[in-house]
């Protein structure tokens, strides 16, 4: 017997203001949030791409990690037990990009981990932030104090007049690199800010107490070069930039190396390395790094004008029946007016320029695997 879910969606600290400012409001991960505004997806997107763009990401999770012994050192080395990053080799005030992995190498979430001195910040997927903090909870509770941060905000401010809109508000932020995290006053309010987000832009992340979010927000959307940006314009802006939508084009089918993640494994952790394994799924995962893996995350380039969407399989040319792939993300790239998109196929087919087909509404569309980002990053290094 099925038994529909009729659980109240959540809303976050900024829901008010989203829908004072004409937010159109849908359900996402659990959560009441905006997909787009009144200037809808295109505008914002570009509005990204040339300004800057606010989005609300508080149903994002986000956690404290602290060894009970209080060193970073104990904490980092707990974490490794359930990633294949180096987290020892993070220096304060740095953030790095990582991965829960199965005992099989499939990937569970991704999240960003941050050194804040006496422990580790931690930035997790909405939709796996309960089970990603049970399964820290089960894995290291002996040795670590781990915190739920639920009664804090996350904003991300993207674009490459990012800085200069936070810097009125923030001083010294003007000095952070891509990658740079810590604590920082915003506008007189406790803040945490990491130079980093998810569009390819520049850009910055922040993390507000709940109660101060919405103040902080109307600040920044005081400055003209700022607008409310939706899941919408979120969505073709990640890809574009080619980043992984966990669930879709990540998960717990899908290894780092499948996802084209290598560069996220640090060597100290791979095959010969001063830490090598010791993480779920190592076995596998370090294999495929010296053997290869059968398939690959790609990039996919519509040689017409009409968007493939994620799901539909794809070919080896316009007549075979057997799919060699599918696709994984899939829409329209307003900053290069044309369908863009991403999936998997047979390494051997995986490189640049190869040819294949997509089966849509039963026509069979030509794509070019292509370089990803699609759009260069403008990251501040």
């Amino acid at each position: 017997m099925l038994v529909r879910d009729e659980s109240p969606l959540k809303r976050t600290p900024l829901h008010a203001l989203h829908v004072a400012r004409g937010g159109k409001m849908v359900p996402f991960a659990g959560y009441e949030m905006p997909v787009q505004y009144p200037a809808g997806v295109l505008k914002e997107h570009l509005h990204t791409r040339s300004a800057a763009g606010l989005f609300d990401v508080s149903h994002m999770g986000q956690l404290a990690l602290q060894a009970k012994s209080g060193k970073f050192e104990d904490a980092a080395l707990a974490l490794e037990r359930l990633v294949p990053q180096d987290i020892v080799a993070v220096p304060p005030g740095r953030q790095r990009y990582a991965q829960f992995t199965k005992d099989d190498g499939g990937i569970l979430d991704d999240l960003m981990v941050a050194n804040f001195g006496d422990h580790l910040f931690l930035v997790v997927n909405a939709a796996c932030k309960t089970e990603d903090e049970a399964h820290l909870r089960a894995h290291l509770s002996e040795t670590c104090v781990i915190d739920s941060l639920s009664q804090r905000a996350l904003i991300a401010l993207q674009g490459p007049k990012a800085e200069s809109a936070l810097a009125k508000l923030c001083a010294g932020v003007s000095a952070m690199r891509f990658m740079d995290s810590g604590p920082r006053q915003v506008a007189g309010f406790d803040c945490f800010v990491s130079r980093s987000g998810y569009t390819g832009e520049d850009g910055f992340e922040i993390s507000v107490p709940a109660e101060h979010a919405e103040a902080l927000v109307t600040a920044l959307l005081d400055n003209a070069d700022v607008l409310p940006i939706g899941l919408g314009a979120r969505d073709s802006l990640r890809l574009e930039a080619g980043l992984c939508l966990y669930g879709h084009d990540i998960d717990t089918t899908t290894t780092p190396v499948e996802g084209a993640l290598e560069w996220s494994v640090q060597k100290s952790r791979r095959a010969g390395g001063a830490r090598a394994g010791g993480f779920p799924g190592a076995e596998k995962i370090l294999s495929q790094f010296e053997k290869g893996a059968s398939r690959r995350r790609v990039g996919l380039r519509a040689q017409g004008r009409a968007p493939v969407r994620e799901g539909a399989p794809l070919f080896v040319d316009s007549a075979s029946s057997e799919a060699i792939g599918k696709v994984t993300s899939g829409g329209f790239g307003p900053s290069l007016n044309t369908p863009l998109a991403m999936g998997y196929l047979p390494t051997a087919l995986a490189e640049n320029g190869t040819q294949v087909f997509a089966e849509v509404r039963g026509q069979r569309l030509p794509l070019q695997v292509a370089a990803m980002p699609f759009v260069p990053n403008t990251y501040k290094r």
